[in-house]
């Protein structure tokens, strides 16, 4: 019933092909279990965690959606490019790209290795460039939509989260240029979450951003992160294009 609510409600979305990266838990899992209730085909994304990817696919499958589990390493082209074309394969189209990856170490400048920086920024950037690149002819072709999940400590910075915040930065960068790059076709923008709680991650209830430094005066959610994640995705939204959006409950504002 849920599911035949949203389709209702965005019938734009039902049919549409979407590839999430990261998808097998957390904010990515989230994303994924949105868009398959609004009517999208969902290629749920992992590296390695092909149970839980597998079971996000069951949910999907167990609410009346579509959907398929494909394990790659989005910073490896060859990877991802098999994951392309195993989606055009399967479903002939590719129409959202949402990019949810993030390695995040939280280490001291002094502690921090060059493999673990790079390791960082690839997690972050090399996956969105790649799966952009590969994905381009095909969101070109279905005029889609492309999201990518930025960070707040970005914005608000975050002791001993030097790699995190300069790749997160970055992100809204390279947003902006596949915005340009791909346009009119393709838009791109960077969603940045920022005091999001979720009962399965533990690491949540640390409160990195104190409470009342939010005029809603609560934490988010994942369901109302994925939430934004469908209005961008929607074709009646396409003039919202190479905008970093915060979803912060107003912890952030300004011109």
């Amino acid at each position: 019933m849920a599911r035949e609510t949203s389709q209702a409600l965005q019938p734009e979305l039902s049919g549409k092909v979407a590839i999430v990266t990261g998808a097998s838990r957390r904010m990515g899992k989230a994303i994924a279990l949105r868009l398959a209730e609004a009517g999208v085909v969902v290629v749920v994304n992992a590296k390695t965690s092909a149970a839980s990817a597998a079971e996000v696919v069951r949910t999907i499958e167990g609410r009346g959606g579509k959907g398929i589990s494909v394990l790659a390493d989005v910073t490896d082209p060859e990877a991802v490019r098999g994951m392309v074309e195993k989606t055009v394969g399967a479903f002939g189209r590719i129409d959202i790209l949402v990019n949810t990856l993030a390695i995040r170490h939280h280490d001291s400048l002094a502690e921090t290795t060059l493999a673990s920086w790079h390791e960082v920024l690839a997690s972050v950037l090399d996956s969105t460039f790649l799966c952009a690149q590969a994905c381009a002819p095909h969101l070109i072709a279905s005029k889609g939509a492309i999201v990518n999940i930025g960070g707040a400590s970005a914005h608000f910075g975050q002791k001993h989260h030097a790699a995190v915040m300069t790749a997160k930065m970055g992100l809204i960068g390279l947003t902006r240029a596949l915005a340009l790059d791909l346009g009119p076709d393709v838009v791109a923008n960077c969603l940045i979450p920022g005091r999001i709680e979720a009962s399965e991650d533990r690491r949540s209830a640390t409160p990195r951003y104190p409470m009342e430094r939010i005029p809603a005066g609560r934490a988010g959610s994942l369901e109302e992160v994925a939430e934004a994640v469908i209005m961008l995705c929607n074709p009646r939204s396409r003039f919202i294009n190479a905008q970093a959006i915060h979803i912060s409950g107003g912890m952030l504002f300004g011109i």
